[in-house]
């Protein structure tokens, strides 16, 4: 079985939720279980940190992974989806699995797949497991892929949990609710192993603070020990100031990470440092500058407000809910640009509505269509911009939207690429 093979067997015959969508989710534990337990469970066999959340999950895990390789551990990384190859979803050190392992590993274990019928997603925690130990990996950074309770990778007992940001997103799956997502995220909470919550929110603190003591996990609100203060962009990177208490902890920290909502996400990872500091691991403060200096050079992080190209100035960003999108036009804001040229598309369950409304009506549109089955068409996500006051076009596809983006804009504009992870992936030049 050839590589091409192998994902045309993954893609066609398992269903992948982040191409399908809803269907594609299963609410039990018991496939992985069968997958994983043929496999003599490769998850006990390495140690690792679980990290869940809303926004900023990915980011988190990859800022970890870098520390942990500057410090010299051999680091696995589990994300997902991914943006231009499936390789990317698993990664040692930071170097993605090779085409051929994944072959070999459809091939070797189509006869499992056909008896137990996973989906997609436990497919690919099943081979990122088994893959991990056969590297002997020191430690793997296990980022969720859906809520938490219920995700595949929720069959590990990591040595701490984190969790990001809670917001609405996935309701269909997870619940209408703030409060109802963050009790499927609290989920990934082990009895006695600490949890990490990036940042207090109120609405949601209680449901952490009563799954904590459940479980009786240590519980910290990492926020409420780290203060981060942004104090400029230099280069390709952002500067911050780190306060623990009210003494200054960490001057001029620099993270190779541009998007000012990365503030959200530092406490969260300095907080789980700590903590694997406690379990033995020896992460120095120069190993966590060196780590956050090179996030997307140590891990092949793409996708975090990312620049493409100067004169206009070209970002993509794969904020994709409310929660994000907000992020994202706060930042746009404080570019004070020009003008915005905004290439957006959209997945077909998401509040479309209330996702528009967060547009600025100033800048220019080119709507456009990911060559997903899930994603929102064209024509409708048109139609739903004009309600809401939006100016511009629609275009098939994003490199056509792109394309027109690219015509119309001068030189001290504004391009934007994002809405979805999906419009972000089909970049040409990312």
């Amino acid at each position: 079985m050839t590589y091409e093979q192998a994902l045309d067997y993954l893609y066609q015959q398992l269903p992948m939720f982040h191409r399908i969508g809803n269907a594609a989710f299963k609410k039990s534990l018991d496939n992985i279980l069968a997958l994983t337990a043929a496999l003599d469970n490769p998850q006990h066999k390495f140690k690792t940190v679980h990290v869940g959340g809303t926004n900023g999950k990915g980011s988190s895990s990859s800022m970890l992974a870098a520390v942990l390789q500057a410090a010299g551990y051999k680091t696995g990384l589990y994300t997902s989806p991914h943006l231009k190859e499936f390789t990317e979803r698993i990664r040692v050190n930071g170097e993605m699995i090779s085409r051929e392992k994944v072959a070999s590993f459809t091939q070797q274990h189509q006869a499992l797949f056909e008896e137990v019928k996973p989906s997609f997603f436990e497919m690919t925690v099943a081979l990122a497991f088994d893959y991990f130990v056969e590297e002997q990996v020191d430690i793997a950074i296990i980022e969720v892929g859906l809520g938490g309770r219920l995700d595949s990778t929720n069959i590990i007992t990591p040595l701490v949990s984190l969790i990001t940001n809670i917001g609405l997103d996935h309701q269909a799956l997870l619940g209408n609710t703030v409060q109802e997502i963050a009790a499927e995220k609290a989920g990934i909470i082990k009895p006695g192993v600490p949890a990490v919550i990036s940042t207090t929110q109120p609405t949601v603190s209680a449901i952490f603070e009563e799954k904590s003591l459940e479980t009786e996990s240590p519980l910290i609100f990492a926020d409420q020990t780290y203060r981060i203060e942004f104090l400029e962009t230099q280069g390709l990177s952002s500067l911050y100031a780190v306060y623990k208490g009210d003494s200054l902890y960490l001057a001029q920290l620099e993270l190779s990470l541009l998007g000012s909502y990365q503030r959200h996400n530092l406490p969260g990872v300095l907080a789980t440092v700590e903590e694997l500091n406690e379990k033995s691991f020896h992460l120095t403060e120069e190993h966590l500058r060196e780590g956050l200096r090179n996030v997307q050079a140590f891990t092949g992080l793409k996708g975090r407000w990312q620049i493409l190209g100067q004169n206009p100035l070209t970002i993509c960003d794969t904020g994709h809910n409310i929660d994000g999108l907000r992020e994202v036009v706060k930042q746009l804001l404080a570019l004070q640009p020009k003008r915005v040229h905004f290439v957006f598309g959209a997945v077909n369950d998401k509040d479309i509505q209330s996702v528009l409304r967060l547009l600025p009506v100033s800048y220019r549109y080119y709507f456009c269509e990911a060559q997903i089955p899930r994603a929102l068409p064209v024509q409708k996500l048109w139609e739903e911009a004009q309600y809401a006051g939006l100016k511009g076009a629609a275009y098939p596809t994003v490199e056509d939207a792109l394309l027109a983006a690219k015509a119309f804009a001068q030189e001290d504009e504004v391009i934007f690429i994002g809405g979805s992870t999906f419009v972000v992936a089909e970049i040409p030049e990312l």
